[in-house]
């Protein structure tokens, strides 16, 4: 009987040290979701002209969506994984030399493609929290897709590599959802969606000041 006794005192202390080290795992885990954030934001896409070769290559002002997926460890380790989604239409003037009277005289030839851009970033987050403001900084690199739209002649998909940067402020109003207020610019070489002109390779840049909302797990 005494056996038995013991048996099950030591079972009941197994039980109850799984059960403790169950519910540090749960606390650990919430702790760790409150942490992470999901957020979707509106934003104004703003192109710069870029000019090589003969060739100019201008970007078309768009408006966009993003979605981004946050999780921040401390104030020095966070870090986002994001979706983005614009118009990026692309005007080429190329300068060409076109026969008038037997003589090579210069004259511009313009093509207008329509495309779609979508970007997926992973980003370096640092943030500090005061009271119910949050500043943080990005720092991440991507791949940005450009896709001409259907029914168009002489163009092509282009994929280039993507360096972001950028700040913000998120905003918290209710326990769990805020409002940011972002500012994201990425760096990358001129698409070429082109089969007539190709590119003019050089690095453009496209600012993003975007707002939208956050909701922390």
């Amino acid at each position: 009987m005494r056996t038995r006794w013991m048996q099950a005192a030591i079972l009941a202390m197994g039980l109850g040290a799984l059960g403790s080290v169950a519910a540090v795992a749960q606390v650990k885990e919430v702790g760790s979701l409150s942490k992470t954030d999901i957020s979707a934001s509106i934003y104004g896409a703003f192109g710069g002209t870029t000019s090589s070769n003969g060739l100019q290559q201008s970007p078309s002002n768009s408006a966009g969506g993003i979605i981004e997926v946050r999780h921040l460890a401390n104030p020095l380790i966070g870090f986002e994984g994001t979706y983005s989604f614009n118009h990026a239409d692309q005007t080429y003037n190329a300068l060409l030399f076109c026969p008038v009277a037997g003589t090579p005289t210069p004259c511009n030839a313009t093509q207008t493609v329509k495309a779609n851009a979508h970007e997926l970033t992973a980003d370096y987050v640092p943030s500090v929290k005061i009271g119910n403001l949050r500043p943080f900084g990005v720092l991440g690199v991507g791949l940005l897709l450009n896709e001409p739209g259907s029914g168009q002649t002489d163009t092509t998909s282009s994929n280039k590599v993507a360096y972001v940067y950028g700040a913000g402020l998120d905003w918290g109003l209710l326990p769990h959802i805020g409002l940011r207020l972002q500012y994201r610019g990425n760096l990358y070489k001129a698409p070429d969606l082109s089969t007539l002109y190709g590119s003019t390779g050089a690095f453009t840049h496209t600012a993003e000041p975007m707002i939208g909302v956050y909701f922390r797990l």
